[in-house]
C-alpha cells in the first residue's frame, strides 16, 4: 500500500511519531499537545496499543455489558463520548480503517503514534541513551529528526533537527506542517506518468495519450435557445443587464424606511411588474409583494406575518434589522459580469439563466460528428428476425444513446460484413463524413476480423492493452483527419470504455473545458475480488445507507456479457491496482452513470 492509498479519505495532515519504546513518545505528547492547544489546533492522537488493553474498569456498566456480549460499546455524555469495539484481527490494526473512523471535522491534524513501518509522513524521535539505529535513512517518508545533544547526526543527514526537549520548537514544526501539507493525490485509474516499463497501460495512461492527440473544434454557429441543449458554449455569455434589474423586494410584506417608529403609516401598494410612484417618507409603508421593485426611500421589508394592519396604519413584531428581506440590484448577475463562460456545457439550468438574461442566441461551437458501425457477420440488426448462430447488434444502439447524452451529430453505417474491401470502404466514408469514428469488435488478438489489416492500410492505429476489467483490448488512431476507437465487442465492455476513454476525448473535441469524471467514496457492503495491477470496474448499485454514509454493492455476476447488470446498475465500483480484495466496510470508488446512461 502506498502513502497516497493509506491517505486518501484524510481531509487533514496525518504525521506519525516514530521512535523506539523508551525514547519518550508519550511524554513529548503531553508536553505537546497543551501547547498546540493554546496555539489554536485541535488534534486527534492515535495510539497503537497492546492486543487486550482496557479503557474502563470492572464493575463500570460499559464494562459489564462489553463483556456480556455486546459487539460494540457506545457510551456518551454532554462532554465527551467512548466507542469500544471487539474487532479481532490477525496482526496489527488496519491503520487505513482507524483513520476513517476519527471525525476529521474538528481537527487541524492527526498524530499516530505506532505503526512506524507503515507509509505515513514521520517525525522521528531520538534519544542516544536508547541504543537504537536511525530510521531515517532506511525511510524516505521521516519528514524531520527531533533529538537530543548526545546524539551524534551524520553529516549527510538532509532533514531538519530538531532537538526532542525543546517543546516550542516541535510545535512550531507542526504549525509549519500543516501549512505545507497537501491532500493526498486520488489515482483510482491507476498512474499517470507514462514509464514504458509496463506491459498494459494504466486507465489513466491510455486516457492521457487520447487526449494528447485531441484538437477541440473551433468552427461556431449561433443558436436558438431551444437547440442548445448540450451544446457547448463558444464565447462567454456577459450579461447586458443587472439580475435582479432593480432593488426588489424578497418576499410579500412591507417596504418602509426603517426609523424610531413603532407605527407606520399605509401609503400605497405595489405589486410585481409594476412600480410606486415617489418617496417613500419616514413614517410611511408600502404594502409589497415578492419581486416587486422597491420604492424611492425604503430601505426594509417586513415580512407579512409579522405585520399587524388596522385603520391605514400598520405595526410590526419582533426585531426589526436594516436592510433584511431586500435583493439589490445586481446582488446575482451584475452588468457586465460574465454569467457564463466559453466551454461550458449547456443544461437546463444554463438554458434559463442565458434566458433570464435576455441572450436569446448564444454562440455555440459545432458539434461533433461521429461515425459508427458494427462488424461480424454474426451480428444480426434487431429488425431482423434472429439466425442461427448469430446474435442482436445491441453496441451499436447503445452507443446511440451514450453520444445522444454528449449531444454529438451521429452517422450510423450499419452493420459491415467481414471482407477487407467492405471494411475499408466503411472506413474511409466514415474518416471523410465525421471528426471521430467508432467500432466495436475485432480489437483482440487473435480475432479473425478483417479490420485490422483495413485500419493498416488506411491509417496509424495502435492497439493497446488496458489494464482493467473489462474492457483491457482497445484500438485508438487516426484515419485521415478523424479520431479512430476501436472498441472490445461485449456489451459491458463497450460502455465501460466509452466511459473511460471515448468520452473524455468527445468532451475535449467538443470544447468542453472544465469537465473531470465524478467519482465518490462509497462503503462497500460486500466482499469483492480483483488483480493487483489492474483497474476493476464492477457494476454496483450505491443508495444512503442507515447511517447517512453512501453505500454500495454489486448487481451480482459481473460477466462482461451481462447487458442486464448495466440496466440494474446505478454506477460502476472502481477498485484500484494497488487494491485485490474489498473487505464489507472498506471505501471504494464509484463512478455514477448519470452523465451517460
Amino acid at each position: 500500500m502506498t502513502q497516497n492509498d493509506l491517505l486518501a479519505d484524510c481531509r487533514v495532515p496525518v504525521l506519525g511519531l516514530c521512535a523506539y519504546s523508551g525514547t519518550g513518545k508519550t511524554t513529548l505528547l503531553r508536553k505537546l499537545l497543551p501547547e498546540l492547544n493554546r496555539r489554536g489546533l485541535k488534534m486527534a492522537v492515535l495510539k497503537h496499543a497492546h492486543c487486550n488493553f482496557e479503557v474502563d474498569k470492572p464493575g463500570k456498566d460499559s464494562f459489564e455489558l462489553r463483556k456480556a456480549g455486546a459487539d460494540q460499546m457506545l457510551i456518551a455524555s454532554s462532554k465527551r463520548r467512548a466507542l469500544m469495539m471487539e474487532r479481532p484481527v490477525e496482526g496489527a490494526p488496519d491503520l487505513k480503517e482507524l483513520l476513517a473512523m476519527v471525525d476529521q471535522s474538528r481537527i487541524n491534524l492527526i498524530l499516530v503514534e505506532g505503526f512506524k513501518a507503515l507509509p505515513l509522513p514521520k517525525l522521528e524521535l531520538h534519544r542516544a541513551a536508547v541504543g537504537k539505529p536511525f530510521v531515517w535513512d532506511k525511510d524516505p517518508l521521516v519528514q524531520a529528526l527531533a533529538c537530543d545533544d548526545q546524539t551524534p547526526v551524520p553529516d549527510d543527514c538532509p532533514l531538519p533537527r530538531l532537538d526532542i526537549n525543546d517543546v516550542d520548537a516541535i510545535a512550531d514544526y507542526i504549525q509549519d506542517y500543516i501549512l505545507r501539507w497537501q491532500p493526498p493525490q486520488s489515482a483510482p485509474f491507476g498512474p499517470s506518468c507514462d514509464d514504458g516499463d509496463r506491459k498494459q497501460l494504466s486507465v489513466s495512461q491510455g486516457i492521457a495519450r487520447i487526449l494528447a492527440q485531441v484538437t477541440p473544434i473551433s468552427a461556431t454557429e449561433p443558436q436558438d435557445l431551444t437547440g442548445c441543449l448540450n451544446r457547448i458554449l463558444a464565447e462567454d455569455a456577459t450579461s447586458p443587464i443587472d439580475v435582479p434589474q432593480q432593488t426588489n423586494s424578497a418576499m410579500d410584506g412591507y417596504a418602509i424606511a426603517l426609523g424610531d417608529h413603532t407605527r407606520y403609516t399605509l401609503v400605497g401598494e405595489v405589486l410585481a411588474g409594476y412600480a410606486f410612484e415617489g418617496t417613500l417618507e419616514p413614517g410611511q409603508a408600502v404594502k409589497i409583494m415578492t419581486g416587486a421593485p422597491l420604492p424611492a426611500g425604503a430601505d426594509t421589508v417586513v415580512m407579512r406575518e409579522l405585520a399587524s394592519e388596522q385603520a391605514g396604519q400598520v405595526q410590526f413584531e419582533g426585531e426589526i434589522i436594516r436592510g433584511q428581506n431586500v435583493r439589490t440590484a445586481g446582488e446575482d448577475i451584475a452588468l457586465g459580469q460574465t454569467a457564463l463562460a466559453a466551454g461550458q456545457r449547456l443544461g437546463a439550468a444554463e438554458l434559463g439563466l442565458l434566458a433570464s438574461l435576455g441572450i436569446a442566441r448564444p454562440t455555440l461551437l459545432r458539434r461533433p460528428k461521429v461515425a459508427i458501425f458494427s462488424t461480424g457477420d454474426e451480428v444480426c440488426s434487431p429488425e431482423r428476425p434472429l439466425q442461427p448462430n448469430c446474435i442482436f447488434d445491441s453496441n451499436r444502439f447503445t452507443l446511440h444513446g451514450m453520444l445522444a447524452k454528449l449531444g454529438v451529430e451521429v452517422i450510423d453505417l450499419g452493420i459491415i460484413e467481414d471482407n477487407e474491401a467492405a471494411m475499408m470502404a466503411a472506413l474511409s466514408r466514415a474518416a471523410e463524413e465525421a471528426d471521430m469514428v467508432i467500432t466495436s469488435g475485432g480489437v483482440s488478438v487473435g480475432d479473425a476480423d478483417f479490420i485490422k489489416d483495413a485500419l493498416a492500410k488506411l491509417g496509424h492505429i495502435d492497439f493497446w492493452r488496458i489494464a482493467q476489467r473489462p474492457g483491457r483490448p482497445l484500438a485508438f488512431g487516426r484515419i485521415g483527419n478523424a479520431l479512430f476507437f476501436g472498441l472490445p465487442g461485449n456489451p459491458v465492455a463497450v460502455m465501460v470504455s466509452f466511459m473511460q476513454f471515448v468520452q473524455p476525448a468527445l468532451r475535449k473535441m467538443a470544447g468542453e473545458t472544465k469537465w473531470q469524471p465524478k467519482l465518490f467514496k462509497a462503503i462497500a457492503t460486500e466482499p469483492m475480488q480483483s488483480r493487483l495491477g489492474r483497474t476493476e470496474f464492477n457494476r454496483g448499485i450505491f443508495s444512503l445507507g442507515p447511517g447517512g454514509q453512501l453505500e454500495v454493492s454489486t448487481t451480482g455476476h459481473q460477466g462482461s456479457g451481462m447487458l442486464s447488470s448495466m440496466v440494474t446498475a446505478n454506477c460502476l465500483i472502481v477498485i484500484e491496482e494497488s487494491i485485490e480484495r474489498v473487505q464489507p466496510g472498506d471505501s471504494v470508488w464509484v463512478q455514477p452513470f448519470a452523465d451517460l446512461l
